[in-house]
């Protein structure tokens, strides 16, 4: 899906991380680089760049062989004098940090170097993105080839309805991709789901013994890391949590669709 002008061409294979690379271009240039190859896109091309595993449909092929990503993946687009990464794909793509951007929402890129992951249960796919700011010209170079495996289910947790709801409502910042997430507190979750089924009984320790033994549970059966008290250091605070929430959005266990549970 190569397309080439004086505003889009290929990078050179030989280009190197685009984190240790100078880059000399018109501000605002957008460079995107995958296992494969990459491009450079100038600010007012007014071209869609899309990135995803099938390397005959996208421009820049990102976990290839890997038939958890998506054909597309993703796109990024300039809208406003801004990059902006839609993920057009099911699993997460995390930005540097915990912040995980999940299948239909959006983020803004910011210049500089950005290293984007695509969240595979496998695991992490690296695209890496660079917005010149400063400025003077690149190269061209590149070839494509074809990954025709159906895109796979993932490694989906088994959840009762129960356990289902209270997960969402304990992760809901996070499905609502606040920038920097966090667990819902005990007794907000345990208000909420009152709130919301008011004939049953539920109170903070009620919702954090089912979360419990989710944790129990997934860290036996599936061998998920950093559920139990002993494998994270003190203090341990909400990273028992935060590490079962990520898991389950990796796995997509638990999507954006499911905040319909809490009545959205």
């Amino acid at each position: 899906m190569a397309v080439v002008t004086s505003k889009v061409s290929l990078l050179p294979k030989e280009i190197g991380s685009l984190s240790r690379t100078v880059l000399h271009d018109r501000p605002g240039t957008l460079f995107v680089l995958g296992a494969n190859g990459g491009m450079r896109v100038a600010p007012d091309a007014d071209f869609p760049l899309f990135f995803g595993r099938n390397e005959r449909d996208v421009h820049v092929c990102v976990g290839a062989g890997d038939t958890c990503v998506s054909r597309r993946q993703g796109l990024i687009t300039r809208e406003s004098s801004r990059w902006m990464l839609r993920n057009t794909g099911k699993l997460p793509i995390r930005f540097p940090g915990s912040r995980l951007v999940l299948g239909g929402d959006r983020a803004e890129l910011s210049a500089g170097y950005t290293p984007l992951f695509v969240v595979s249960a496998r695991q992490e796919h690296l695209l890496e993105v660079r917005i010149v700011v400063s400025a003077s010209p690149p190269g061209a170079g590149a070839g494509p080839e074809a990954y025709e495996e159906e895109t796979q289910g993932r490694d989906l947790r088994e959840l009762s309805p129960r356990e289902r709801l209270v997960l969402v409502c304990l992760a809901q910042r996070y499905l609502r991709d606040d920038p920097q997430p966090q667990p819902l507190a005990w007794a907000q979750v345990a208000f909420e789901l009152g709130e919301l089924r008011p004939r049953e009984r539920w109170s903070a320790k009620r919702a954090a013994h089912i979360v419990a033994k989710v944790r129990k549970r997934l860290s036996k059966e599936h061998g998920v890391p950093g559920l139990l008290e002993d494998e994270v250091p003190p203090p341990v605070g909400n990273a028992l949590n935060h590490n079962l929430i990520t898991d389950l959005l990796v796995t997509t266990t638990i999507v954006k669709a499911d905040l319909r549970m809490l009545g959205e």
